[in-house]
């Protein structure tokens, strides 16, 4: 079978090799195999990957994998992978990341949420009162009001995350393997969120697996929406509809 191939501007295509190589380096979750990278030119590669039905042990070992990769961590939230300097570029933005020192709640609301809101009120994807509920909630996000410590095999002050983990970026054979990663230092609680946002294969599972060797700080499945809005702010700016309402209510319940 012929790889895998991906297009897209300089930026994009540098952060993802370079964030495929750096979970790779974890010896956690299986990632998808570069073949070539060419940034300048818009495109890399990937070994093809021949897909199969995953069984709830192979969901429950995932979890655990991604638990390691979490675990291998990154100097700062933020962090981008090496290699790229302190720019990554994720759903048509390019957004200077962070030096460290920041808490996770202000890296979170400064630099997760806070581009999107913008684009997303720019588009009339979110009313006025949205945002203003949003912005709510960014500023008790950013005051540490909603922080909680990161799982048990993970240590400050950064898990190393895939940083766009919905479902649909874990394919099976029947293990997991890991494609289109955007990753940085950052909360393993927001890697988890995403794969709750759209779901995955034995998600119960995974769970299971992941807490099996890394427990989750108590109350986390109350901060499931909380991890999940940076997303939901990716969605309502690229597609609209009812992603800036879904993201309005999610926001109103941490405001």
């Amino acid at each position: 079978m012929a790889d895998f191939r991906k297009t897209g501007d300089a930026l994009s295509i540098a952060t993802e090799a370079a964030s495929l190589r750096w979970l790779a380096e974890a010896d956690g979750a299986a990632v998808a195999e570069l073949t070539e990278v060419n940034a300048e030119a818009g495109y890399l590669t990937t070994a093809h990957i021949e897909t199969a039905a995953p069984s709830p042990a192979d969901a429950y070992a995932f979890g655990e994998a991604l638990a390691r990769t979490h675990a291998a961590g990154a100097p700062h939230l933020g962090a981008p992978p090496p290699g790229i300097g302190n720019h990554a570029r994720y759903a048509n933005v390019d957004i200077a990341m962070p030096g460290p020192g920041l808490s996770w709640g202000e890296f979170y609301a400064e630099y997760r949420m806070a581009p999107y809101v913008k684009d997303a009120a720019d588009s009339g994807a979110i009313s006025p009162a949205g945002v203003r509920t949003i912005e709510a909630a960014m500023v008790r996000i950013a005051a540490g009001e909603h922080d909680s410590a990161l799982p048990g095999l993970c240590r400050e002050p950064a898990a190393r995350t895939h940083g766009d983990l919905w479902g649909g970026n874990v394919m099976w054979r029947p293990d997991a393997i890991l494609i289109d990663p955007v990753a940085h230092g950052a909360h393993a609680e927001t890697d988890l969120g995403a794969l709750h946002l759209f779901g995955s294969r034995h998600l119960d599972d995974t769970i299971a697996g992941y807490q099996s060797v890394s427990p989750l700080d108590a109350g986390w499945r109350e901060r499931i929406g909380l991890h999940q809005l940076h997303m939901l702010l990716v969605h309502a700016v690229l597609f609209g509809g009812s992603y800036g309402p879904q993201t309005v209510s999610v926001a109103a319940s941490y405001a």
